[in-house]
């Protein structure tokens, strides 16, 4: 399975030490920061991923995945007392190697012009 997310903290840091950096009159550490942490753990799992702008994408089992987007967002959840977390998934058993799969296959398909 392919599960594409992102998170986001909102409000003051739940990790004290964060929460003594923040710059006078700020109450939040940075997003950047904060999705820094949880793409650390996905980049750590050892699992197929691939980060953009917007998304984290991670290829694996069921569970391995779900166990790292719950890791990533517990990771967020210092830089803020909630995290907003959005999450997709392409549950295809049987098939691996898809998060480049599928773009390879687009790719081919744009090349040929093929049209639907």
């Amino acid at each position: 399975m392919i599960i594409a997310f992102s998170v986001q903290p909102s409000g003051e840091p739940s990790d004290p030490k964060l929460a003594r950096d923040l710059e006078p009159g700020s109450d939040s550490a940075g997003v950047h920061d904060a999705v820094a942490a949880a793409v650390r753990v996905v980049r750590e799992s050892g699992l197929p991923h691939r980060t953009s702008a917007m998304f984290t994408e991670i290829e694996g089992e069921w569970g391995e995945v779900m166990d790292v987007v719950r890791q990533a967002t517990i990771e967020t959840a210092r830089f803020g007392s909630r995290v907003s977390l959005v999450l997709k998934a392409d549950i295809r058993p049987g098939h691996t190697s898809e998060l480049d799969g599928k773009v390879e296959r687009l790719e081919a398909a744009l090349e040929r012009g093929d049209e639907t």
